[in-house]
């Protein structure tokens, strides 16, 4: 089965988890986009929003993001949470291949993250209200771009993965 989809979702909802070992099954490449965007700044995702500012982020965001669906063939890609931020980057998404939204409550994110330092936008004095409020800007952009929703709160990687390829089975050109 030639798999060719993306996953989006919040900080810490599983996407490059649940990409990696998607990939892995389905056996085709796993891209996650923010350690390519990582390579082709020479710095870390956080210390480009430090130095040039999320718009500039979101610039070369939406650059690579056009190269990998440009690219042909099966292919698993974990994207940026922000990434349907801009309109044209969710065009870009749906018509990849198919994407699935991969859902958590924001409780259950901030459990996930609370210790990662890594995630520029929630280095901030109160994290949890910072992803409530990221949650309440893009749980209706994700849907909209979404084919399919992934419920992440509480299964295992390998039944979340399971979850996925079964949504993926079912369309005729996944």
């Amino acid at each position: 089965m030639n798999i060719r989809c993306a996953l989006i979702g919040m900080p810490g909802s599983g996407k490059s988890t649940v990409g990696e070992h998607l990939a892995q099954r389905a056996g085709v490449p796993f891209v996650d986009l923010d350690h390519r965007l990582e390579q082709e700044l020479g710095i870390s995702i956080r210390q480009f929003f430090e130095t040039e500012g999320e718009a500039r982020f979101r610039d070369k965001e939406a650059a690579i993001l056009a190269i990998m669906a440009s690219m042909p063939g099966g292919m698993v890609l974990s994207t940026g949470g922000g990434v349907v931020l801009r309109p044209e980057n969710r065009v870009v998404l749906h018509n990849f291949g198919n994407v699935l939204y991969l859902h958590a409550s924001p409780q259950e994110l901030y459990e996930r993250v609370k210790h990662d330092r890594t995630r520029p936008l929630l280095q901030v004095g109160n994290p949890m209200e910072k992803l409530r409020e990221l949650y309440t800007l893009r749980d209706s952009l994700y849907r909209e771009t979404a084919h399919f929703v992934v419920e992440t709160d509480q299964d295992p990687v390998h039944t979340l993965v399971n979850t996925a390829m079964m949504q993926l089975e079912m369309v005729p050109h996944a």
